[in-house]
């Protein structure tokens, strides 16, 4: 194996591999090499490299794949019709919403499975299709290389059914790079340097619904995603789509999301230097609460804003006053099925997920100082300082 990896070969190999040549894209190949490069600069020793060009072997053999299937079926022609999504700040309640939505019977939300290995189209597969337990033996792997991160996402033990944020489903794109698709490279994850194009990367969430219901009786869709910063995008994509955004003290917000992030790098590059990723998660989260405060769409009266707060205090009546919203009626069988949901699945299961505030005081910040930074968007939107260490 070379000691770099070339990215011109890797698109011969993927396409010599399916007899396939079109990515989707035409620009799919020049970002592809900006995703090399920044692989050959993290000094990978032989293999890691060996791991890297698999990884890129399965991404894009996935993706042409993925548009040959609209070629060969009529997937295209599927209507997405008036989705759900769930957004907010990291560590605000998000995927927990999400779950619930997912359990209504009407609903359909994306798996893992199907965004890993969506080719051929998922609803033409059997129950013993292999990609099924090939994504369950994938998450069986990612728990053991992070097992801390089941203290903070204890839904990963799902497996394979698991629920993907919609980014995911840009995996193959090249525009990010996810520790689940990423986890056997020891790489830190991308937080940016990739060429992005919010217009496009919609166009690629888009094809993958339309993917994951092919075949497949008509549903509404149920997404999760942090779509804050993209909001033009996303409505010009999803016009009558509804966006439920969950709101938390930032200052925790900020903390919690370091030691999450932590504990899954851990796992892929070993020790993890804390005030670097404080300090990394903390400007992250002051961009993003900045663009909350700034950007117009946030007061569109698609999106429905709830206090963390009082999602933890009634989950269930959170996600009926959405689906009001929406101009949908929660059905008894969905609230039987997320009460159900929340009896079987305590978010400790796997240990209480512990941090601290002092993660920021360790960098020297201040928290009345951060409070007071946050306090116009607490104001705006309701959202008590939490009262913890």
């Amino acid at each position: 194996m070379s000691e770099r990896l070339d990215a011109r070969d890797l698109l011969a190999r993927a396409e010599t591999a399916t007899g396939l040549h079109d990515y989707g894209d035409p620009s799919l190949p020049e970002r592809f090499e900006v995703a090399v490069e920044h692989l050959n600069g993290l000094g990978m020793n032989a293999e890691g490299i060996q791991r890297a060009s698999e990884v890129c072997h399965w991404l894009l053999t996935s993706r042409l794949e993925f548009f040959a299937d609209r070629h060969r079926h009529a997937v295209a022609d599927e209507v997405i019709d008036r989705p759900m999504f769930v957004t907010g700040e990291p560590r605000s309640g998000t995927t927990l919403m999400h779950a619930l939505m997912s359990v209504d019977p009407d609903a359909r939300a994306l798996r893992f499975w199907e965004v890993m290995y969506p080719s051929p189209p998922p609803g033409l597969a059997g129950p013993d299709d292999p990609r099924r337990a090939r994504a369950d033996a994938d998450w069986r792997e990612i728990n053991a290389r992070m097992p801390k991160w089941l203290h903070s996402h204890p839904y990963n033990d799902m497996l394979g059914d698991g629920l993907p944020e919609d980014e995911r489903t840009w995996a193959f794109d090249f525009r990010v790079m996810t520790p689940t698709a990423w986890w056997r490279v020891p790489m830190q994850t991308v937080v940016g340097g990739l060429p992005t194009d919010a217009a496009a990367q919609y166009r690629i969430h888009r094809a993958m619904l339309q993917q994951c219901q092919y075949g497949r009786p008509r549903k509404y869709w149920v997404c999760k995603g942090f779509h804050g910063f993209r909001l033009d995008e996303f409505f010009a994509a999803y016009p009558d789509a509804h966006l439920l955004w969950l709101h938390r003290d930032p200052v925790q917000v900020a903390a919690s999301r370091t030691m999450m992030m932590a504990d899954i790098l851990e796992g892929i590059v070993g020790p993890i230097d804390l005030a670097a990723a404080a300090k990394m998660h903390l400007d992250l989260t002051r961009a993003s609460i900045a663009n909350t405060m700034s950007h117009p769409l946030v007061g569109d009266p698609r999106v429905h804003h709830v206090r963390y707060t009082d999602f933890i205090a009634d989950q269930v009546g959170t996600v009926r006053s959405f689906y009001a919203s929406c101009g949908r009626e929660l059905s008894g069988a969905a609230e039987s099925a997320m009460r159900r949901y929340l009896a079987d699945n305590r978010g400790d299961r796997y240990g209480k997920f512990r941090y601290s505030t002092s993660l920021l005081t360790d960098i020297g910040e201040d928290i009345d100082a951060l409070n007071e930074e946050f306090r116009p968007f607490r104001e705006r939107f309701g959202v008590s300082i939490e009262k913890r260490s």
